[in-house]
């Protein structure tokens, strides 16, 4: 079931599953928030996940974020993003929050950058500071029917196309993809295979 965000009032509701870890600076846990009041011009670093998705014939999805998001609406971005539920990996989060998000599970998940984290200032001055985990894998194609809530459209473009944004246009992406896709590229050029069969 999709998750909708939901307003009393024009007031965020909270929930007491929506919570968020967070963490030192030596990835070390040290408590938990809720996600909807953790964002701010001081964020704490806190647990995430992101992933890169393609198709059958090796196209990689992109998600343009929701107009009315907080923090970047309607920058183009990776695939899916969200965060870790105390005591959840971060496999766990993705397979939980990528069907939210997409409409469909992925699949042949496989973590390439482990030890990724970022931290980056949106225009509105809200900050994000993750411990983000970058996870490749594969999703039908046919299948992907995103939340509104969540994305406001997507698009399958091929890998080199994207690496080649990263590189020359970095600011038609979100922060956090830009620097992923430099990592995920770096992976590649060593000769590391990003994604498993699907």
């Amino acid at each position: 079931m999709r998750s909708l965000l939901r307003r009393l009032h024009g007031q965020a509701v909270l929930q007491d599953d929506d919570l968020v870890v967070l963490s030192d600076e030596d990835g070390h846990d040290t408590g938990t928030a809720h996600r909807l009041e953790v964002h701010g011009n001081a964020t704490p670093r806190h647990r995430a996940f992101s992933t890169y998705l393609r198709d059958e014939t090796g196209r990689v999805l992109i998600t343009r974020r929701a107009l009315h998001k907080a923090t970047w609406p309607g920058v183009w971005t990776n695939a899916a993003c969200g965060h870790l539920r105390p005591g959840e990996s971060h496999e766990q989060a993705a397979l939980r929050r990528v069907p939210e998000e997409l409409g469909t599970a992925p699949r042949g998940l496989s973590t390439v950058l482990p030890d990724f984290r970022y931290r980056a200032v949106d225009a509105s001055g809200l900050v994000e500071n993750e411990l983000c985990p970058v996870m490749t894998g594969w999703v039908d194609a046919g299948a992907v029917d995103p939340d509104p809530e969540e994305v406001a459209e997507h698009a399958w473009v091929e890998w080199a196309d994207l690496r080649r944004t990263a590189e020359q246009m970095p600011v038609l992406l979100s922060p956090w993809s830009v620097l992923q896709i430099r990592g995920l590229a770096e992976l590649e050029d060593d000769g590391h295979q990003l994604w498993g069969r699907p």
